[in-house]
């Protein structure tokens, strides 16, 4: 499967490096060996017992039960971080080659079929771990297939992968987005950040619908893949609650929730981001799009503009506020609660009656619980008392496969 022809355009991967890999055998200690037979991807460090030899990156783990010396799990050796294996195959032997790769990448696309069946040609085709493929991503906007890695385990398989994406999402073009930690490491020298893998890209910006919607994705050097794919359902959600209302959309990034309100009738968007460059991005994704109402743009810092908000006494009738992680660390997650606690009350302050405050977060150390606790003790400082309109978690692209893997949670309030 290492080359494929895909319409006129000839594909090969056999120019990609070849790399020298082993199988080690490995045990874990007891508290580990429970996780695993629960089919949880991660093997930290410290949970190694026993191995037969040093490991390289990428090499193929293979896991032993203690007691019994049967096949357990398999997954990829990783020395560079803390889980020391990611895994992927559970309980039965399997050949990890191309056709094993199709069948996974195979499940994938046929779990997304539903949202296929919409107007939207972007999505997220590979979920990591939830996919089976842990620190493996791959996203669509229209051709384009954006592969990003967080970890180098994945460049020896990347000639058995790309020919099972490209035959299920017939993507003509491909671009590799590599992490930071991925991008500093200088032990190899043919992957890079922004690198074409295969077909052609005359623009760095690519036009994808989004349920009929058109926006736009720099693939190469947008954050991320380029755009935020997991708030699709959300974004639908406040474009039908916008009909002839004052929003604000904080943490706006490009537009997606702006664009979806403006579409959705109304009668004004504010968009709110520190970044100047994003909200560029998002005026250009309110131009693609037919609409009649006003949008303004505020750049600055999130919390400063609401306080000032708040001290001009303005009022919206809905309002989303979806930070960026607030908790990437353990010891981050008091912090954030802090940080949620006062978006709330923020926010709250400034919906007018009758009015929808949508509160978000990305933080996957942070527990739905504690997300909504924090949010209720902000609503509190306001001296209001809404109810809970819908909860959301991620759209259908992002599958939840293990409980680290469920770090998105909304809340959509009615005052």
């Amino acid at each position: 499967m290492q080359d494929i022809k895909l319409k006129s355009l000839d594909i090969s991967f056999e120019h990609f490096p070849s790399f020298d890999l082993s199988r080690i055998a490995i045990k874990l200690k007891p508290f580990a060996e429970r996780h695993i037979k629960k089919r949880h991807p991660w093997v930290f460090s410290d949970a190694i017992d026993k191995q037969n030899k040093d490991g390289q990156s990428g090499d193929l783990a293979i896991l032993f039960d203690r007691k019994t010396n049967k096949f357990l799990a398999a997954g990829l050796y990783d020395p560079d971080s803390p889980i020391r294996i990611k895994l992927f195959q559970f309980h039965d032997k399997a050949n990890i080659d191309a056709e094993w790769f199709d069948q996974k990448v195979k499940n994938a696309f046929e779990l997304r079929a539903q949202l296929l069946e919409t107007d939207t040609n972007s999505y997220r085709f590979i979920f990591g771990e939830n996919d089976g493929l842990p620190g493996f991503i791959a996203d669509v906007y229209d051709h384009v297939l954006v592969v990003k890695l967080y970890s180098k385990i994945w460049f020896p398989y990347l000639k058995d992968l790309l020919p099972a994406l490209i035959k299920y999402s017939k993507c003509t073009t491909g671009i590799l987005r590599l992490s930071r930690r991925v991008q500093e490491d200088k032990s190899q020298d043919f992957f890079k950040d922004g690198q074409l893998l295969f077909g052609a890209l005359e623009e760095e910006e690519i036009i994808f619908r989004e349920h009929g919607l058109r926006f736009t994705a720099n693939v190469v050097r947008g954050h991320k893949t380029g755009y935020f794919l997991d708030h699709r359902h959300n974004r639908q959600r406040v474009g039908a609650l916008a009909k002839g209302k004052k929003v604000l959309d904080v943490f706006a990034y490009a537009g997606g929730f702006s664009v979806h309100a403006l579409v959705g009738s109304a009668h004004e968007v504010i968009s709110v981001d520190i970044s100047k460059q994003a909200l560029h991005m998002a005026e250009k994704n309110v131009e693609l799009n037919d609409h009649s109402g006003k949008h303004q743009i505020i750049v600055g810092d999130a919390f400063e503009i609401l306080a000032d908000l708040n001290q001009q006494s303005k009022q919206y009738d809905l309002i989303v506020i979806d930070p960026p992680s607030f908790a990437k660390k353990k010891d981050e997650v008091e912090a954030a609660k802090k940080q949620y606690i006062r978006l709330a009350a923020l926010g709250s302050s400034l919906i007018a009656r009758g009015g929808t405050l949508l509160l978000a977060s990305c933080s996957s150390r942070i527990s739905k619980d504690d997300f909504k606790d924090a949010c209720f003790k902000g609503i509190k400082q306001s001296g209001k008392s809404p109810r809970i309109l819908e909860e959301t978690e991620h759209d259908i692209d992002h599958p939840i496969g293990f409980e680290e893997g469920a770090y998105l949670k909304t809340i959509y309030l009615r005052f």
